[in-house]
């Protein structure tokens, strides 16, 4: 029998693109297993484990027999519970049942832009930006419209700058703020000036991935088009328990939807997943009515990371470095390294034993950085500095 089978799949797999950070994990592990002393920058997730409180719900609903099916959207007391944790942070009344719980934030992501997505329709999207969305636009059969970000304007999205690439084919605009992997942040008077903006522009919709938005730093403020009464039905805001209270491996997320679609997407989550983890769903309603404290203590140990990680690589030669205003990434310029990103990415890990990646991973215009994720301890991020002052280019 031969080693390989030849399949007749379709073409759009071939617009499929992959997250690098993944492929950058098992490298590393690779090398782990060698012996090797490797520190893991690259992965994008909290080095916190879930709160206690929340792990002991997800096995009190075990042990209460919460083993079967739940409903496709979720179950309602989930749904309550993040409609009334909306509300308190964002100040925005929603319907519980504008809420469709999902398997992980990128659900919501794949389900959007595959419900929008389709040949001849343009997608706005940040770059650098989380790779998924190029990947998935693609994928859908659309044509990916890039938003330069630069360090100049601490990667924040413009309102102008979207607004000057709405076509007539535009139908989704995605934003993400507090941003993966630049750390931006979209001012206030900015989301302020894109829902005026679109007014004018009745036919484009958007995803707003809020993911990290209580990952800020001190001085900054998330806003949220939901918070804009002529954005409110034509916004789909992602978000999830994920990076908020460290539970990347529960794979539970949402999305607050238009009123409009919520039956297509519970019909698209019926086909896709069938439901949620019904013992994390409850975990997740222990997550957003019981103490908090937890995130803010998260954000406090990012906030001093991230300081010793800015100040760190401002101080090497060739690395440049803005202050990222949320989330838990570093986003330096290597320009004065004189190799491209990928070449940084492999010798860094290959040489120092440090996880890092190419800032090209999220697109063109990260060209000449480098992601580096201070989700770690401060012992891991001092060595790693000192790694990186090693590094020879």
């Amino acid at each position: 029998m031969p080693d390989t089978m030849s399949f007749d799949l379709a073409p759009a797999l071939d617009r499929l693109g992959t997250e690098t950070a993944f492929e950058v994990l098992a490298r590393a592990k690779a090398l782990e297993d060698q012996g090797r002393s490797i520190l893991n920058l690259g992965i994008g997730q909290p080095d916190f484990p879930t709160p206690p409180h929340i792990v002991e719900a997800g096995i009190k609903a075990l042990r209460d027999g919460h083993h079967g099916y739940t409903a496709a959207a979720g179950i309602m007391p989930l749904r309550e519970a993040v409609a009334s944790d909306v509300h308190r942070r964002l100040g925005v009344t929603i319907a519980a049942n504008q809420v469709v719980i999902v398997p992980g934030g990128k659900v919501t992501m794949y389900l959007a832009i595959s419900m929008f997505g389709r040949p001849g329709v343009e997608i706005v999207y940040p770059n650098p930006g989380f790779p998924i969305y190029e990947s998935m636009i693609r994928y859908s059969g659309a044509t990916p419209v890039p938003l330069p970000l630069t360090a100049a304007d601490g990667f924040a999205p413009s309102a102008a700058g979207i607004l000057s690439r709405i076509t007539p084919a535009t139908r989704l605009v995605i934003l993400n703020s507090p941003a993966n992997p630049t750390g931006g942040v979209m001012p206030p008077a900015e989301v302020a000036a894109l829902a005026h903006g679109l007014a004018a522009h009745s036919h484009v919709t958007i995803l707003s991935d809020e993911i990290y938005s209580q990952l800020l730093r001190p001085g900054h403020v998330h806003a949220s088009p939901l918070q804009h009464t002529e954005l409110a039905e034509r916004t789909i805001l992602l978000d999830g328990w994920s990076k908020t209270y460290a539970m990347t491996g529960w794979r539970l997320g949402f999305g607050v939807w238009p009123r409009a679609l919520v039956p297509m997407v519970e019909k698209l989550a019926v086909n896709a997943h069938s439901c949620v983890n019904a013992s994390a769903q409850w975990a997740g309603i222990a997550a957003l009515t019981g103490p908090q404290d937890c995130v803010a203590e998260m954000a406090r140990t990012f906030d001093r990371r991230q300081r010793a990680m800015v100040d760190g690589l401002n101080r090497l030669p060739g690395w440049a470095c803005v202050e990222p205003a949320g989330a838990f990434y570093a986003f330096p310029s290597i320009a004065g390294l004189g190799l491209d990103a990928r070449a940084v990415q492999q010798r860094l890990l290959d040489d120092q034993g440090v996880a890092t990646i190419a800032g090209t991973s999220f697109g063109s215009d990260g060209a000449g950085h480098i992601r580096l994720s201070y989700a770690a301890s401060d012992a891991t991020i001092a060595e790693a500095l000192d790694r990186l002052a090693r590094f020879q280019a």
